[in-house]
């Protein structure tokens, strides 16, 4: 069955990396984008940045521009958030998500576009 599983999370202190990976299974990847996304306590689900499989076209919010940096690895079936520069502000779960590729425009991080989620990862930035 369709499986997207996040790890990497952990406890960071601000100023600090980390890197986020999201490993997709039982579709085809190739025919998707897989967008990252997180959700704070008591906030709404934000997306982040969103990357085609298929010829690696990114986007990204203004608020990680700069700091975040997606990524893929077809052969490992693997999506990756990179974050540098972290604040108290990006403590949230994080989750990837996919949106089918039709080829056509930009490819937006909007969580009702996305139809199939994990569980999440959670991200702690605190001194």
């Amino acid at each position: 069955q369709v499986q997207l599983v996040e790890s990497g999370g952990d406890l960071v202190q601000p100023g600090g990396s980390l890197r986020l990976s999201c490993v997709a299974s039982g579709f085809n990847l190739g025919s998707y984008a897989i967008g990252w996304f997180r959700q704070a306590p008591g906030k709404q689900r934000e997306g982040l940045a969103c990357i085609s499989i298929r010829d690696g076209r990114t986007y990204y919010v203004d608020s990680v521009k700069g700091r975040f940096t997606i990524s893929r690895d077809k052969a490992k079936n693997t999506v990756y958030l990179q974050m540098n520069y972290l604040e108290p502000g990006d403590t949230a779960v994080y989750y990837c998500a996919r949106t089918f590729d039709f080829g056509l425009g930009t490819i937006l991080p909007r969580p009702p576009d996305y139809d199939a989620w994990g569980q999440g990862t959670q991200v702690t930035v605190s001194s």
